[in-house]
């Protein structure tokens, strides 16, 4: 039986345009469909443009019948985080104040797609301005993960998570500016990439309150559709992947004695056993406390780059939501000599990390280090039976954000109760072909889409 064009990957869709097994034009619709369909128990897609889709799905068509395609994901359906700006598609940065704001233009990275065939269906769900590690804000609710509809996908990419994760689009778009496409990826049971600063261009969007800390990046269902994704995205030619030895892993369990789930915890144990039996030489850690001091330095950055924004924009200040107002707040209350300590202390921790990294090809740790909690909380408050804070959570990834360095989420396994989990490989600059040759040695896949979405 051939499963519905909605299940497929870019890389299978794209293989039927070529074939003429069916056209872009068919996989939209199944798309589109697909999202009538579940969406609504969901809430991942914020805003739809189907006739424009359609209008560039018809072109994808001609150009298959042709045999010239712009790209190799030309036709492919891809939805757009809502803080990524497309022409004439609604963005509100999940935010009230941005709430009729339609751009007249496209953000580089979108640009890049649009070049390239891609067709552009439609907006993710974000917290407001992207700054949660969960995905609710006042103007759309919350959204669910597809595994489990009531609890979060985790953030901020939650509405692109529950999107691929249900179907609704084999690819989604996204920024990472702390984690947020590595931990919802993992939350999805997805795969999820934030290359490294730089090898994807910003520019033409909302301002960078983050700076070149965020990224943009994919999420898709296959590790060949990242791969692909990147091709696309990266402005020039990235190392090959390449393995000619075995690679070595540094395999940290936790960051400085925090708590990890521990069902997460033995499944990224076994995730070191399975690289080791596939050629690779792996050194595991209990902890690795040399990035602990990021915890005191990184709530500067985001802070001050909010309370800046709030200036910007003047309507935040009565239109966003208590968490927003309260770091603003803090922000306001950071000097200059704050921040100017905050950067050199990010320095101080890429000295450390990259001399600790020296000799290895990459760093294994969990994704995230709790499972799913209910979708309209901000965080889980214990982990391992341990009290945590806001970003207990989030403790593996933010580092590579600061450093600049590439990371990529891969689908771990499930829990007992059916969340998935995620691993993730950090490595050298402009080392993501690296990381996914690693990867590949795995042969990971996503849990797959569930059967109650």
């Amino acid at each position: 039986m051939t499963a519905p064009l909605w299940q497929l990957s870019a890389a299978r869709l794209v293989e039927g345009y070529r074939s003429g097994a069916f056209t872009p034009v068919d996989a939209l619709k199944a798309v589109l469909e697909r999202c009538e369909a579940v969406n609504p128990s969901l809430n991942a897609v914020v805003t739809l443009a189907p006739e424009a889709a359609l209008e560039a799905a018809e072109l994808s068509a001609k150009r298959w019948q042709a045999g010239a395609p712009l790209g190799p994901l030309d036709g492919v359906p891809i939805s757009i985080k809502d803080n990524l700006q497309v022409k004439g598609m609604r963005a509100t940065w999940g935010s009230r104040a941005f709430a009729e704001f339609i751009p007249d233009h496209d953000e580089v990275p979108v640009e890049r797609l649009r070049a390239q065939g891609l067709v552009l269906f439609g907006k993710t769900n974000v917290p407001e301005l992207t700054l949660q590690g969960y995905t609710d804000n006042l103007l759309f609710g919350a959204t669910g993960n597809p595994h489990a509809p009531a609890l979060t996908p985790g953030g901020s990419s939650g509405g692109a998570v529950a999107a691929v994760g249900s179907g609704i689009g084999p690819l989604a778009l996204c920024t990472d500016g702390g984690g947020s496409i590595r931990r919802p990826a993992a939350h999805g049971g997805l795969f999820g990439l934030k290359p490294s600063a730089r090898t994807v261009r910003r520019g033409k969007g909302f301002p960078a309150i983050l700076g070149e800390f965020e990224g943009v990046g994919p999420i898709a269902r296959t590790l060949e559709d990242v791969a692909l994704m990147l091709e696309v995205l990266a402005e020039d030619d990235l190392p090959n992947g390449e393995l000619s030895v075995a690679p070595r892993i540094l395999h940290a369990r936790t960051f400085a004695g925090q708590p990890v789930d521990p069902e997460i915890a033995a499944g990224i144990d076994d995730i070191a056993r399975r690289l080791t039996d596939a050629g690779c030489e792996v050194t595991t850690l209990d902890s690795l406390d040399i990035l602990s001091g990021m915890d005191a330095v990184w709530p500067v950055v985001s802070a001050s780059g909010v309370a800046w924004l709030f200036d910007q924009y003047p309507a935040l200040t009565e239109m966003a939501g208590k968490d927003l107002q309260a770091m603003a707040e803090t922000g306001r209350g950071c000097t200059a000599a704050d921040y100017a300590g905050a950067i050199a202390g990010i320095e101080t921790i890429k000295d450390r990390f990259l001399t600790r990294l020296a000799g290895f090809d990459a760093l294994l740790t969990p994704a995230i280090a709790a499972l799913s909690w209910p979708k309209a909380t901000s965080h889980p408050g214990t982990i391992a039976g341990q009290p945590v804070g806001p970003r207990g959570h989030a403790i593996f990834t933010a580092f590579a954000n600061a450093l600049g360095l590439p990371g990529l989420s891969v689908p771990a396994g499930v829990s007992a109760a059916g969340l998935p989990y995620g691993f993730q490989l950090v490595g050298p600059d402009r080392s993501e072909k690296r990381l996914i040759a690693i990867a590949e040695r795995l042969s990971p896949k996503s849990p797959g889409i569930p059967t109650g979405t």
